[in-house]
Formats: C-alpha cells, structure tokens, sequence
C-alpha cells in the first residue's frame, strides 16, 4: 500500500508538471502572438493553413477592416483560411475532395481573420506567476517583447477596440497557477490559487466587454481539470480551453461551446521514423499507473486481461527514474498502444503515442479530442468500447486482426497529423498552438448566436433597446 501510494503521488507531480509545461507553452504562444505589433495590417496576404472550413463570418469586409480597425497583427496578419484553392494541398482539404468526389465540388470558404481583444490583466495573473517583475515602471503590465517578439503564422489579430473583436481572450495562467499555488501558506487563510481567481471573477465581470455579451465571446484557459474550480463557475458563459470534459458539469462545460486542446506530449518526436509493421516487435504497449479511480478502474482488469500474452507489454511505469525513456523505446517498438482512460476520460498518452507514431486504441467512453469536428480520428486511432474491451480475449483478438496493410496506412496518418499536437515555441503554422486558435474561430457563429438569443426580451426588460454590438 505504501508502494502504491508513493506511486501515486509521483505520477500526480508529473501530471501536473506535463499541465504546466503545456500550459506555459500555449499560454506564451498565445500573449506573444496578441503582444506582437505590426506596422501594418497587411490582411491580403495568405497561408498555407486551409485545415478548416466550418467558420465563416460573411460579414466581414477586410478591406473596410484594414482602413478603420485599430489592430495590432501577427506575422502579417495571414488569415486562418484563403479561398481560390483550386487544389487540395492539406489534410483536411484532401478528407474535402474524397469525399466531393461523387459530384460534390468541397472547396474551403471565404473566411476571415479571427480579431482577439487582449484585456490587460496585472502581471500577477500571468508572468508575475513565473516571477516576473515589471522593469519599465510600476504600471507595466507585459514584459517588453515587442523588438524580439517571435515569428507566428498567424491567424489571430489583436484589435484595440475590443467593439471590433470577435472574442476577448482572458490571459491567466491557470494551470500554473493551480500547480504552483494550489495550497496554503503557513500565514495564509486562503491559497494564492484561490484569491486570484476570486480577483479574476471581480476584474473580468466588472468590464464592460463582459456586460454587454454576458461574457458568451470570452475566451479562458482552464486546461488542467483542478483550474479554475472556483472561478468557473461563474465565468462559464464564456469559453474554456480545456482538456476534457471530465470534472465539468455539462451546465458548465460542453462540446458545443468549449474548445479540447492536446496535451504537451512528453515523450519526444520520433522524427525521420524509418520502421514498420514488421520491425516494431511489441503488438500492444501501455506504461503508466494501472489502479485510478473513476474510469480508470478498467486499467487494473485489463492488466489481468492482457498481462499473459507474449507480445503485450502492459506495465506500471512514470516519468521517474527513467520512465520517460521507457516510454519512448516501448512506444518506438510497439505497433499499437494503450490509451485507457485514467481519473480523467483524457490523458498525456495518447499524444505521447500519435509523437511516436504508435496507433493509439482509445478506451474510454467518454473521451473529448481536439480538433475533432475538422479531424477523423478513425483514420489513425482504434477506438474500442469499454463494455467490449473487458470482454475475455476480445480486445487482443480485435487487435490481432487488423493487418499489416492497415495499420501501415495509420502509421501514414499518424506522421500527416503529428504536427497539429505539436507545441512549440516559437509557434508555427499547423502546430498546436495555431489549430486551437482555429477551434476557437470556429465557435464564434456560436458564440453569435447566444448573444443575438440573449438579446430578444431586451426591450420588454429594461424598456429600451438593446445596445449594437454587431
């Protein structure tokens, strides 16, 4: 007992280490990119990121934009998507053309440039957490980036008028904030964790971009599932980042309204990967903790399930003493790797697996993915039912049966996709950071549509109409 209990405690420091790095990485791609300022807003020019193609907002004019929004660009302000694609050119574009092949024509749309109003949160929600301290003045908020600001592909730009906006990012660093904050000080009543949040609550609620939309176009980082477990639920109107959906009430937090971003994958990226069916000896590979509670209970019995077959290696294992260079052997040599669900629906492995070009079998019911409304996950990952998988011998039968050709086409895949789970500083066009700003994107019909419902007794209430933010 004692064993398992230290066990447990090393894997709960890792996983928060794996939140905060993710955390830091996205949280810093996301303020440089905002903090970046561009002489112009050259709005014409275009990318090569035509990952998407449900968000478009045909009210946009982006000429009559370029001469009267006050902005601040990213890297030339390229937009999320061009149109005029004559050919498929990316993943999604060619899932597009298959399946216009019987007569349906599938291009992408014209689609804008997502505009972020930035609030200027005091630096003890964000960098002063690393310990930051303003250098020019009592009154800087952001530490001075502006002449070695790092390039971005865009896809965001930061306007100043937040009227102009389609969504108001909150920067706080949450999951830092929870990792390094989380318990109290031997002089404190409270947490730092806790009081920030409640400062959080006050500043955000307080501004008038958060009264005149009921905070339904804000957009807030939450992806550790301990963030935010205060603030959240009055801040729920808006937006969360998160990486499942699993300590949420559905009220709270839904696939309709939130945004699933990856995990940083902790084992490293297996680059000019020369293998194959045959070379990766190893059929089927999970190390990690076997007994979680919640879902995670099906670890253990799939442990006595599968601990006696020749080419399964299903192991306790951390990132202590090690572990993490385990992993990457074991997930290199394997053709196939375990994605169970743990205390959470979601975990680090999967991305460690998609990295190491493992074809992940996902269990667990419950299970969010990001991207998932642009990205077919089948096309690389076996997803098996948890009733099915603790069924004797049906899981290993299942694997067993998928053939070399198969599983060679979702080893293809998984090296096409690998880059969109891929954070990186500085951020590129295709990785993480970018596909998430398209997620966000994405959900601005939405947040639209709540806002313009919200408004329909407006006149009735209050007896006057409602104001124009259109």
């Amino acid at each position: 007992m004692g064993e398992r209990t230290a066990s447990g405690f090393a894997i709960k420091k890792s996983l928060c280490f794996f939140f905060t790095l993710t955390t830091l990485l996205f949280m810093l791609s996301w303020v440089f990119v905002l903090r970046s300022t561009r002489s112009e807003a050259t709005l014409g020019s275009t990318t090569n990121s035509n990952l998407f193609t449900s968000f478009n907002d045909s009210d946009s004019d982006q000429v009559q934009q370029q001469k009267n929004v006050e902005v601040e660009s990213s890297f030339g302000n390229r937009a999320i998507l061009v149109d005029n694609v004559e050919a498929p050119t990316t993943l999604v574009e060619k899932q597009q053309h298959v399946h216009g092949e019987e007569g349906v024509t599938c291009k992408p749309r014209h689609h804008a440039v997502l505009r972020v109003f930035m609030y200027d949160l005091p630096p003890e929600f964000h960098f002063g957490l690393l310990d930051w301290k303003p250098e020019g003045g009592v009154n800087s908020v952001w530490p001075d980036i502006k002449a070695k600001a790092p390039h971005y592909p865009g896809g965001v730009m930061r306007v100043g008028n937040s009227s102009e906006a389609d969504v108001i990012f909150v920067p706080f660093f949450s999951s830092l904030c929870y990792n390094r904050f989380s318990k109290t000080g031997p002089r404190e009543k409270r947490s730092r964790n806790k009081v920030l949040q409640e400062k959080l609550v006050k500043y955000v609620t307080s501004q008038e971009e958060w009264k005149r939309s009921g905070g339904k176009d804000h957009v807030i980082l939450a992806h550790h599932p301990n963030s935010m477990l205060d603030a959240r639920m009055k801040l729920w109107p808006g937006t969360f980042i998160l990486s499942d959906f699993g300590r949420y009430p559905p009220n709270i937090a839904n696939v309709e309204k939130d945004v699933i971003a990856p995990y940083k994958h902790v084992v490293g990226s297996y680059d000019d990967d020369q293998s194959s069916f045959d070379s990766r000896p190893t059929l089927l590979y999970f190390q990690g903790a076997i007994y979680r509670k919640d879902g995670g209970h099906v670890r253990h019995e799939l442990y006595y399930l599968l601990k006696n077959e020749k080419d399964v290696h299903f192991s306790f294992g951390s990132v202590q003493k090690g572990g993490v260079r385990k992993a990457t052997e074991g997930m290199r040599s394997s053709k196939f790797c375990l994605n169970i669900a743990g205390d959470t629906p979601s975990s680090n492995r999967l991305f460690d697996a998609i990295a190491s070009h493992c074809v992940p079998v996902i269990i667990s019911d419950e299970i969010e993915l990001p991207y998932e409304d642009v990205l077919d996950y089948s096309q690389f990952c076996i997803f098996v039912r948890t009733r099915d998988a603790l069924k004797k011998r049906f899981l290993i039968n299942f694997i067993r049966s998928i053939g070399k050709e198969e599983w060679t086409r979702m080893w293809n895949r998984l090296k096409e996709v690998e880059s969109f789970f891929e954070f990186q500083f500085p951020s590129q066009e295709g990785d993480a950071v970018h596909m998430i700003w398209q997620a966000v994107a994405r959900k601005v019909p939405f947040m639209k549509l709540k806002t313009n419902r919200s408004r329909r007794f407006f006149r009735s209430l209050y007896g006057r109409a409602p104001p124009d933010f259109s």
